[in-house]
């Protein structure tokens, strides 16, 4: 079977609209097999956790390593709706995460093609595909409301 990322992307926005209900930045993260089964989902909650470090992408991968009773995760895919910055690019990297596919992309601190590309730098012990753009315009929107709201 072949995941459908479209429908994985859409469970990522609506993780992503749980952070901006609480507060926080908008980004929202799924991890499944290569059937499409979900393994963990999770939301941004820095503000909630008063954790600098508590970014969808690493509490998702906290709680897949958990569900699979393992830290490899060589065969899982994280669907996130924002490019992924250099923190979670590194833990990708040491959960020898299987692939990435992301939203919208990040100019400011993309490390996964905008900025830096921690993806694919052969000199790191892991390197994953990554596709971008994924319902980008949505991905995009969702943060452009949040800090909108804000100023």
């Amino acid at each position: 079977m072949v995941i459908d990322i479209e429908a994985m992307m859409g469970l990522a926005l609506s993780e992503a609209r749980r952070a901006a209900e609480a507060g926080d930045v908008p980004v929202g993260a799924v991890a499944c097999d290569a059937d499409g089964v979900v393994v963990a989902r999770a939301h941004n909650e820095r503000q909630a956790r008063h954790d600098p470090v508590a970014h969808a992408e690493i509490l998702a991968l906290q709680a897949a390593s958990a569900s699979r009773g393992g830290w490899r995760l060589d065969d899982l895919t994280l669907v996130v709706t924002l490019e992924p910055c250099a923190m979670c690019a590194g833990a990708l990297v040491n959960a020898r995460i299987g692939a990435l596919v992301f939203g919208a992309h990040d100019p400011k601190a993309g490390a996964c093609g905008s900025l830096y590309n921690v993806a694919s730098d052969p000199r790191l012990n892991h390197e994953f595909p990554v596709t971008g753009g994924v319902l980008a315009e949505e991905c995009a929107e969702i943060l452009e409301r949040f800090f909108a709201s804000r100023r």
